[in-house]
């Protein structure tokens, strides 16, 4: 049995080719210090982890048993915990370009949480009662 792709994962997978292109795109243009060293494996880390609580997200809301907005913070909820020790694991190995990484990291950060608030509530209208 051939399962459907979900509608949300092909506009993950477009959102996320069109911010590692942009990226790539300016990481050549403007080289210089404010690139992590580890914005490939934030970028990729963050497709993950939105690809899975996406597909969470819209499981938990058809069923009947959970609301949208306890599925929606829920979801944020584990984003963030997620994010902290993905965080972690990257400082611990002892980074000397923190201030960049939280940049780096932040804004990508906002940028998944909102595609994923976007894809949430966009989704959210074929759920309401």
């Amino acid at each position: 049995m051939k399962l459907p792709i979900p509608e949300l994962m092909v506009k993950l997978f477009w959102f996320s080719l069109a911010l590692f292109l942009l990226t790539g795109a300016l990481e050549a243009v403007f080289p210089g210090p404010w690139w992590h060293e580890q914005i490939w494996a934030m970028l990729i880390f963050f497709t993950i982890l939105t690809g899975i609580l996406g597909l969470l997200a819209v499981k938990l809301m058809t069923l009947e048993m959970f609301n949208a907005v306890s599925v929606i913070l829920g979801v944020t909820v584990i984003r963030l915990v997620c994010s902290i020790g993905f965080v972690f694991l990257i400082l611990w190995g002892g980074d000397e370009n923190l201030l960049w990484f939280v940049v780096d990291f932040f804004i990508i950060y906002l940028l998944y949480l909102l595609f994923d608030i976007y894809g949430l509530i966009t989704n959210l209208r074929l759920h309401s009662k």
